[in-house]
């Protein structure tokens, strides 16, 4: 089992950076998908950005250019840096991390982190 804990949120304002943490504990952080999710008030969850065991990523449309995820293995935690941020930003943004085991699906996900963006 893995617990994840989300921290870097905050307020900035439009064209700010942000980096938030999501800290894995618990065994076997390399062998799981992570990804970045985010959700506005009265708006669906939407994914932001997975990083595969291997390194590969993607990002939604709404973010390339400007937010890059990335993972630290030994350190047990996946990045979000987010640049040139807008207010369409604002969101509760949550890690999730993913595995398959013999055909099973494991999802784990943080509490969250809120961030928002002002004009």
């Amino acid at each position: 089992q893995v617990q994840l804990v989300e921290s870097g949120g905050g307020s900035v304002q439009a064209g700010g950076s942000l980096r938030l943490s999501c800290a894995a504990s618990g065994s076997g952080f390399r062998l799981y998908t992570m990804g970045w999710y985010r959700q506005a008030p009265g708006k669906q969850r939407e994914l932001v950005a997975t990083i595969s065991t291997g390194g590969t990523t993607n990002l939604a449309d709404s973010v390339k250019g400007r937010f890059t995820i990335s993972r630290d293995n030994g350190k047990k935690t996946v990045y979000l840096q987010m640049n040139s941020l807008k207010p369409e930003d604002t969101a509760v943004y949550r890690c999730n991390a993913r595995t398959v085991v013999k055909g099973q699906d494991y999802i784990y996900w943080g509490q969250g982190t809120q961030v928002t963006v002002s004009s």
